[in-house]
């Protein structure tokens, strides 16, 4: 990011000249109270949202600059794990992450090895013919993981994955996210969960009223 502003309409500054690069492999928290920008932060990243001024590169490409035709090819590289997890109701679990390779012409064998082994990494193998709403949150949270990385993404995005599962069951996941990070994949997750940043002890950026003001390697929550 270069300067990055983002306004909204009616004139609310969601991010104020924000600047900083996350290297290839990287495990990045974004940390900060509601309202400080996160959640723009992350949307700018997949262009959900584009900024108002300054710019954006992602994967080398200015994504403000990208022709509408060009969005979906970024976002077959980004994997996306939202707080309500997005599943498919009516759809099993090894449905909802074959969904995602569907729609980039994956074809039915390699597709149903591609979900086995993701499953088998997030340990649902065993329930990959139960529906969401069979699922404890945190098992629909390890489908929506699943789903994310099934196609192997080099970037994973998250926005508070965790905001609506208990301690335990939070750093769980975040331990499933590290494992793909481990691999390769980089990471950036925005997240209120205190407990599982000091635990981990990654890079943390922090925003408050849409500007940086601590980014640290190997950082806690607070300073």
């Amino acid at each position: 990011m270069r300067g990055v502003s983002k306004a909204y309409p009616g004139g609310m500054l969601a991010l104020n000249r924000v600047s900083l690069d996350i290297r290839k492999g990287e495990f990045v928290f974004i940390v900060g109270q509601s309202g400080a920008g996160k959640s723009t932060l992350i949307k700018l990243l997949y262009r959900e949202e584009v900024p108002s001024e300054g710019q954006v590169f992602v994967g080398g490409r200015d994504v403000a600059r990208m022709r509408r035709r060009e969005v979906p090819l970024l976002r077959r590289k980004i994997g996306v794990v939202f707080q309500d997890f997005k599943l498919l109701p009516d759809r099993t679990v090894a449905e909802n992450v074959a969904f995602a390779l569907q729609v980039t012409g994956y074809s039915g064998r390699d597709a149903n090895k591609a979900v086995s082994q993701v499953l088998s990494m997030v340990g649902l193998r065993n329930r990959q013919n139960s529906y969401p709403g069979e699922l404890s949150g945190g098992e629909q949270q390890r489908v929506a993981i699943a789903r994310a990385l099934v196609r192997n993404p080099d970037i994973l995005i998250a926005d508070e994955p965790t905001g609506n599962l208990d301690p335990d069951t939070s750093l769980e996941i975040f331990r499933l996210i590290e494992r793909a990070n481990r691999y390769g994949t980089t990471v950036v997750i925005a997240t209120h969960a205190r407990h599982v940043v000091d635990a981990m002890r990654k890079r943390v950026i922090e925003l408050k009223r849409g500007s940086v003001v601590r980014d640290v390697r190997r950082g806690a929550y607070d300073d």
